[in-house]
């Protein structure tokens, strides 16, 4: 396949996969426990910062279309102006921010050392789920009308186990299957 191609479906593939992570909700409160927030920066992670947000930017016209893709099956302009908007817009800033971030610490090198590569993935997943949660917290805190440690108590500190769990998972995948997604991704003379 030819590389605009194989971008081409790798953003279409995960968009997918960040709509299914949906359907697996833990209700906490206002903000659903989710894998879509893991998904989006994973996909920045592997696909690079513009087609990482790109393929959370299908995964929001899907849900904006009404279709069933945010939290819970749930789609729908009122689900991206209601109190979880600013998770869903911080993810596509958080697939930037991931993807921004492995990208300039691999440069040209698609198979960097581990032990110089780990510490920089890690911080990267890290650096795109304070991305997820920057605007996810001030959105909630307007929408419900909290006080900021009542938005934090309520919008991020039930999350930051799961999150840490989360990274912990995505950052080995994203260590092993980078360089063999950048392969595809990058044209071959």
């Amino acid at each position: 396949m030819k590389p605009n191609t194989m971008s081409s479906v790798m953003t279409a593939l995960f968009a997918a996969v960040i709509c299914a992570g949906g359907f697996i909700a833990i209700p906490l409160g206002p903000v659903p426990l989710v894998l879509q927030n893991a998904f989006a920066i994973l996909s920045g992670m592997l696909l690079g910062p513009l087609q990482g947000a790109g393929a959370v930017g299908i995964f929001l016209i899907l849900g904006a279309l009404g279709l069933p893709v945010f939290s819970g099956g749930r789609g729908g302009m009122a689900v991206l102006t209601g109190p979880t908007a600013g998770y869903l817009a911080g993810y596509f800033i958080g697939a930037l921010v991931a993807g921004f971030a492995v990208s300039r610490a691999y440069g040209k090198n698609q198979n960097p050392d581990l032990r110089k590569a780990l510490p920089v993935v890690l911080s990267a997943a890290l650096m795109g789920f304070a991305a997820v949660y920057v605007p996810g917290v001030l959105v909630l805190k307007k929408a419900l009308g909290l006080t900021l440690g009542e938005a934090l108590a309520k919008g991020l500190i039930p999350f930051i186990a799961g999150d840490l769990v989360k990274t912990a998972l995505i950052v080995p995948i994203a260590l092993k299957i980078r360089p063999a997604v950048q392969r595809y991704l990058t044209p071959h003379d």
